[in-house]
């Protein structure tokens, strides 16, 4: 990652062409978020974590050689010797070789059984060895610091029951003290997990019946396991400076100077193998910082390293922790102010100087909303008591209470003085000041304290709907629901003006289509929607349109699947299976399409919602029911799901999945909704969108029964429908909130807003009033005249339509405009 950043920077300020670099990368795969890497646990899509760019694709400056490890480095011949035999004359060497996950010496740690968790290769070896033992198996994760906790949860999720083994008293000893490790070890446990603190590793041994292991602990205990995952902390690859006899410190790494200059003033090291005036440094944000210098150093610069915020906000199975500062009070004189809180599972210190004016530093642990606030004070004088910053009901700090100089973003080193200062060049909003500062574009964790410093700039950011409705999309849903209106006409000569648009007609159709089962076609709705709601079908290039009926949980019946066949062949239809677990029939006119839905809905079936802002589909795999590593009957989850929210209307698709077991088979983190069963019950996680910006799902809640999880599904989409901006997915919905997913989940699970009731009373009432639309049309002759090529010759077809099925496949032919014939006057 630092060594991607570094030639990023080198590139973005080397205008002249002076560099040009070439990159050796030992693992097969071009630079990737090693940070995110437990993300990958679930989706197994390696390219979600490629950083942008990665490639260098168009850049004749940057040579990128995968698979290729640097050998040996001659510095007197001011060579590189790289493992496939090349040797390359430098001008100048970065080393950017990181470190490499360190197992403690126990008897038995090199078994084939025994793994680190460091690259996406180790987690590919984890997977294969937890589907090999099947679910409910026990991994050993040992180590109980973030990384432990990370490959833990990441056990957890592939189905096993994970044991924590850690030498220190408690979990994430750098991090978090005593009080907070207590807590700490209450959430994680209460999620499933089993700690062991206080306890070193003896041994790992082979089972006496020769299936799975022994691990034997320190206190004389033995976990029978069938997996080990050392996650012990981690050294710095220096092994190649070591040879070339450059100067190492006395923990390891490559000392460097504060430019990042080696003892050889050619040679350069960043991230976490530099030894910078002695110390490495093993987060991100400080080994962007090294990249940046260099960067500058090589094109002439003088920067030089300012030193390190060592602060941590991370969230780890769900639970929130963080720590900044003198987070264990080590400063002379320094005070801790505590609010343990056992029964809600929250922990907050804040450490501060001997006089309680100054703030040194602090640990947030089950709730750290203030951490965005509290972590830019660090050295600043307090802006109110130190327990009322850290009590419920206490003071709550604005921007305004941060000096300039306060970093903001610590991953990009930006202040509040340059957020303020691009919002007065214009920045005036999120994404603008992402653009102008890079704050914002890592970890995220800044984002909700640059929309406060949005807010006390005086940057009004309009929240109207269009330029006919200045309301907000939430604030028109409320309008309908609390007058009544329900025609668009009524709605806009109230509320709005003029005559409305492409996008507050089908926004308002929308809304009013959540509010009520009125269908979607009856009477003035009907013009506001948009062609493929129309109708009721997916319109396709060539002019025709596609049908997609609905298969709850992807159940069809034989005798289903064999009229559907029957249809495609008598309409002369092209076929194809989704993504989805449907049928898709290509190729429909919009006269043939009643027919279409009349044969489907004789043999049982209704309208999959395919055209709509609306719920699409509810994946599963085979489940309990057949799958030999299913925990729970995933079919029939999916369609009493499926059958609960069909027809429901959104301000955007909406997909869900449920997979029997945490092989995920379904793909549920993927989805909107994924449900992922356990031993207990089930997972539920919220806000997975795929798109041209894919983001999983996160966690919502855990090992609930199938009626809570009911109930927390009907919350969560009738609380996204009233709340979502216009064509707003369930992911940029979530984290638009402030607070995130730790908001939705006060909202959904216990019910902060009191508005629970409510919104289980409206899906109730969508669950009571849905009709398939299809066959509402097939029993209303009014809607069944909608459906010609042309109103005034409905018999005749659309004659621009065909097809080439001259190959395996039926294709549409896109015809042209007609040629009009010209004639011209010479000098006209």
């Amino acid at each position: 990652m630092v060594g991607h950043r570094f030639v990023e920077a080198l590139r973005a300020r080397d205008t002249d062409g002076r560099w040009q670099v070439i990159v050796l990368g030992e693992e097969p795969r071009a630079a990737y978020d090693r940070v995110g890497l437990s993300s990958y646990v679930g989706s197994w899509d390696a390219r979600a974590l490629a950083l942008p760019g990665n490639e260098y694709a168009g850049d004749d400056l940057v040579q990128l050689r995968l698979g290729v490890r640097a050998e040996a480095l001659d510095r007197a011949a001011r060579k590189v010797t790289a493992s496939d035999g090349t040797v390359i004359a430098y001008d100048a060497v970065v080393l950017a070789t990181g470190s490499y996950a360190f197992v403690p010496p126990v008897p038995g740690h090199d078994r084939p059984e025994c793994f680190v968790y460091r690259t996406i290769e180790d987690l590919d070896g984890i997977r294969d060895a937890a589907a090999a033992a099947g679910p409910g198996a026990v991994g050993v994760v040992v180590g109980g610091g973030l990384l432990g906790l990370e490959a833990a949860n990441a056990l957890r999720l592939m189905g096993m029951t994970p044991h924590v083994v850690e030498f220190a008293p408690r979990l994430m000893p750098v991090q978090v003290d005593e009080g907070g490790g207590a807590i700490l070890e209450q959430l994680v446990t209460e999620l499933g997990l089993h700690v062991h603190t206080g306890v070193g590793t003896s041994s790992v041994e082979p089972a006496e019946n020769g299936a799975g292991l022994r691990v034997s602990l320190s206190d004389d205990s033995v976990i029978d396991a069938s997996l080990v995952v050392f996650s012990a902390g981690i050294r710095p690859r220096d092994e190649l400076a070591r040879e070339a006899g450059l100067q190492i410190g006395a923990r390891g790494g490559v000392v460097t100077d504060l430019g990042l200059r080696t003892s050889d003033p050619d040679i350069y090291a960043v991230g976490e193998v530099a030894a910078v005036q002695g110390t490495c440094y093993g987060l991100v944000a400080p080994g962007y910082t090294t990249a940046e210098i260099v960067a500058d150093r090589l094109l002439g610069g003088s920067g030089e390293f300012p030193g390190a915020d060592l602060s941590t906000k991370l969230k780890l199975l769900g639970v929130d922790v963080a720590s900044f500062g003198d987070a264990h009070g080590v400063t002379e004189g320094a005070l801790s102010v505590v609010l343990h809180d056992a029964a809600k599972g929250t922990y907050a210190k804040l450490v501060v100087s001997d006089d309680a004016q100054t703030l040194l530093g602090g640990i947030l642990v089950g709730d750290a909303a203030q951490y965005a606030a509290l972590r830019p004070l660090v050295g600043s004088a307090l802006p109110a008591e130190p327990a009322a910053l850290i009590s419920p009901a206490g003071a709550e700090l604005g921007a305004d209470a941060l000096p300039d100089e306060a970093q903001i973003c610590s991953c990009n080193n930006v202040s509040k003085g340059a957020i303020c200062g691009a919002i007065a060049a214009g920045a005036c909003d999120i994404a603008g000041i992402k653009n102008a500062t890079a704050a914002g574009t890592s970890c995220g964790g800044c984002v909700p304290m640059l929309k406060k410093l949005l807010e006390q700039s005086g940057v009004e950011l309009s929240t109207a709907l269009c330029e006919h409705f200045p309301q907000s999309r939430q604030e028109l849903f409320h309008i309908v629901q609390s007058t009544g209106i329900r025609r668009f006409s009524e709605l806009i000569a109230r509320h709005g003006t003029g005559m409305g648009c492409d996008i507050c007609k089908p926004a308002v159709a929308s809304i009013l289509a959540s509010t009520s089962s009125d269908h979607i076609l009856d009477g003035e709705q009907a013009a506001l929607q948009d062609t493929n709601d129309h109708f009721l079908a997916n319109l396709q290039k060539n002019g025709t349109y596609s049908v997609v009926p609905r298969m709850p949980g992807g159940e069809v019946t034989p005798e289903q699947l064999i009229e559907i066949g029957r249809i495609a062949q008598d309409f002369g239809l092209y076929v194809k299976v989704t993504g989805g677990q449907r049928i898709d029939l290509f190729g429909a006119r919009v006269e043939q399409l009643p027919r279409i839905w009349q044969r489907l809905v004789d043999v049982g079936m209704e309208s999959g919602h395919a055209y709509g802002k609306a719920l699409r589909t509810v994946k599963s795999c085979v489940g309990s029911t057949w799958c030999r590593y299913g925990q729970q009957d995933s079919v029939a989850m999916a369609v009493l799901l499926e059958k609960r929210y069909r027809g429901l209307r959104s301000p955007h698709k909406l997909k869900l999945a449920v997979s029997g077991c945490a092989r995920e088979c379904a793909e549920a983190r993927g989805k909107d909704v994924g449900v992922i069963a356990t031993e207990q019950g089930w997972n539920l996680y919220v806000g997975g969108n795929g798109g041209l910006s894919p983001k999983h799902a996160v966690l919502l809640a855990g090992d609930l029964d199938d009626e809570t999880l009911i109930r927390y599904i009907d919350r969560y989409l009738m609380f996204y429908i009233r709340t979502a901006d216009r064509l707003q997915r369930t992911a940029p919905w979530q984290e638009s909130l402030e607070g995130g997913i730790e908001y939705v989940r006060r909202v959904v699970c216990e019910d902060s807003l009191g508005i629970a009731a409510e919104l289980e009373a409206a899906m109730a009432r969508h669950v009571a009033g849905y009709r398939d639309e299809w066959a509402a049309v097939l029993d209303d002759p009014a809607k069944l005249s909608r459906f010609v090529s042309f109103v005034n010759a409905p018999e005749q077809t659309d004659p621009t339509i065909s097809f080439d099925d001259s190959g395996e496949r039926k294709v549409p032919v896109l015809l042209g405009m007609p040629e009009i014939p010209v004639t011209s006057t010479p000098g006209k």
